[in-house]
């Protein structure tokens, strides 16, 4: 199980939060992760990691349209 890691951070003026270098590498947040905040009805927060996934589409092929590629298409593929 990996290591318990706690820190604390000061909410500044614009409301905002670093999120410390340990805390960070124990839990993978990556820049362009997003942070999803959740209080329940109890006042308990809690954090979630939503990970940025980079290249999610990297391996599709566009779909042939017709024509040279010069022409553009609307969604319907109808010549604008």
């Amino acid at each position: 199980m990996a290591e318990r890691v706690e820190d604390e951070t000061t909410v500044n003026d614009s409301y905002s939060v670093t999120v410390p270098a340990a805390v960070r590498r124990q839990a993978g947040i990556e820049a362009g992760d997003k942070l999803r905040w959740t209080v329940d009805e109890e006042g308990t927060l809690s954090v979630e990691i939503v990970k940025q996934r980079v290249g999610v589409f990297e391996d599709f092929e566009p779909a042939p349209m017709g024509g040279d590629g010069a022409t553009a298409h609307d969604r319907t593929g109808a010549k604008r």
